[in-house]
């Protein structure tokens, strides 16, 4: 698996919020409101929307706000979510949680098991653009049916904009964003390759996607290779397609996008496009990001294992100080990726230990780039707790038959390392252990920039490790999605709230 950004559950409406400036005179929500009726310009929207964003973080951080739970929802399928919309029911019910408490937006009818929605996406226009229609503006979701039809559903009633079929043979999956909120692509089950597709890309291939305009394939060697899909369009397509038209190709003739003609296949790979870039790796594939252009991977040798090797994309040279090494005795592996905020920093997360790191220049002759430590967040544990040697009030040495792990659940340990970009605010889960044997979560909200400690945000119902869990921070709400014993899930709804003085 290879990516060109990590995703975080970004909400991504808009660009990163940044801190108040020192040197700014602070704006009450007042004066800003004030602006919306004095006929603002388009270009100044953006100053006010970040303006809003400054006064929004700052009511968060004070000491007098709190977050409170405000709902709570159970569910027997899976629960998503993403920019304040919760789906229920493989995405047939959507509330909003924008409300006070969250309210129903839209319910779908009951669909058959050969209609189920089997992925979807999220599609919001960028708030710097204005489209030629307004109905253009409002957010939409596309989803993915298991029948291999491509839906257009407002995402805020549900209605049916548009659709499309997509094929009768092939079984399409997934939906993912090859450029996010502009070009996305569907993705079928693997099947057995054509004699031309080895002849091409090799019979080991298992996987493919899109990222950023390249094309990555993943092989069973763990070897990924990266091409180009710009020069594979221009070279191999052999017609252009557009929906709702006819079309007359390889001697079958049918309306592009309705049944039972479909998207038929227009590029014909007839021999291996350039090869960008080559890689072998061990585990968890490679990453690709920073500034300049760098990528993340381990090594594929079983000596290299647990370490992530930071190099140049140019050439292929380690950075000084390039092999990161958390060193935790843990059952989950720690993990690294680079900072979704563009900064080309790279986040470096383990069970007790965050770090936050920087690509900069190399300060010696002989050294291109160098990674160095911008900040650290550490757990707050009782560090002599962890020593193989105890002393008993008797004076008596006692020492420990096993290793404690890194991650036990009888310690603080983190969970989540996520980015709130509006806001500027880095959100982490940590789980404490509790005399109920259960585990207590906490959201930590940390600045961005100097990675200080801002505010805690506890979670009222218990955390079970042994069960999977997600957590969004989106603005002033904070969303809980958990597994439960019985194989339900819930969601658990938090909102900003003001302490009466």
């Amino acid at each position: 698996m290879v990516s060109t950004s990590s995703s975080m559950c970004l909400d991504q409406r808009s660009s990163s919020g940044r801190p108040l400036a020192t040197k700014q005179p602070v704006q009450n929500a007042c004066t800003v409101l004030g602006c919306r009726t004095s006929g603002l310009t388009s270009n100044d929207f953006g100053k006010l929307h970040a303006g809003n964003l400054r006064i929004l973080r700052n009511l968060i951080l004070q000491d007098g706000t709190e977050f409170t739970k405000v709902w709570t929802k159970s569910s027997k399928s899976l629960i998503s979510y993403e920019s304040g919309r919760i789906y229920f029911e493989n995405y047939r019910n959507c509330y909003s949680s924008l409300t006070a408490e969250p309210q129903v937006l839209y319910e779908l009818p009951r669909r058959s098991k050969a209609e189920k929605i089997e992925d979807s996406l999220l599609c919001q226009c960028p708030l710097e653009k204005v489209l030629s229609q307004a109905s253009q503006q409002k957010p939409f979701l596309l989803a993915l049916t298991a029948n291999n039809w491509l839906y257009c559903l407002s995402a805020d009633t549900g209605e049916t904009l548009q659709k499309v079929y997509l094929s009768s043979h092939f079984k399409f999956r997934s939906l993912d964003w090859d450029i996010s909120q502009e070009t996305f692509y569907v993705k079928s089950v693997h099947r057995k390759q054509t004699a031309i597709a080895r002849q091409v890309f090799g019979k080991s291939v298992v996987d493919v996607l899109l990222s950023q305009g390249v094309l990555a394939v993943s092989h069973s060697s763990k070897c990924v290779k990266l091409y180009s899909l710009e020069y594979i369009v221009k070279k191999f397509r052999t017609t252009e397609l557009v929906l709702g038209q006819q079309c007359d190709l390889y001697g079958a003739k049918g309306t592009v996008g309705e049944v039972p003609y479909g998207i038929p296949v227009n590029i014909q790979i007839k021999e291996c496009p350039p090869v960008l870039f080559e890689m072998s790796y061990l585990d968890n594939g490679i990453q690709i990001g920073g500034h300049p252009w760098h990528y993340i991977y381990t090594p594929n040798h079983k000596k290299h294992k647990g370490t992530h090797h930071i190099c140049s994309i140019r050439d292929g040279t380690l950075a000084k100080n390039g092999v990161q090494d958390m060193k935790c005795d843990s059952l989950e592996a720690d993990w690294i990726f680079f900072h979704p905020d563009d900064s080309g920093r790279i986040i470096h997360a383990g069970p007790s230990t965050i770090n936050v790191l920087k690509i900069i220049e190399g300060k010696e002759v002989d050294t291109n780039y160098e990674v160095i430590h911008d900040f650290s967040i550490i757990t707050s544990r009782d560090r002599s707790a962890t020593s193989k040697v105890t002393v008993t009030s008797s004076g008596r040495t006692v020492k420990r038959r096993f290793q404690q792990l890194d991650d036990d659940p009888e310690q603080e340990t983190f969970k989540m390392a996520k980015y709130e970009d509006e806001l500027d605010l880095l959100a982490i889960v940590d789980v404490s252990p509790t005399a109920e044997d259960v585990g207590q979560a906490s959201v930590r909200l940390y600045d961005n920039k100097s990675g200080g400690l801002m505010k805690r945000i506890t979670l009222n119902e218990p955390w079970d490790v042994t069960y999977s869990h997600e957590v969004y921070l989106d603005r002033d709400t904070v969303i809980h999605i958990e597994q439960e014993r019985n194989n339900s899930f819930c969601c658990h709804v938090y909102k900003m709230n003001r302490k009466s003085s």
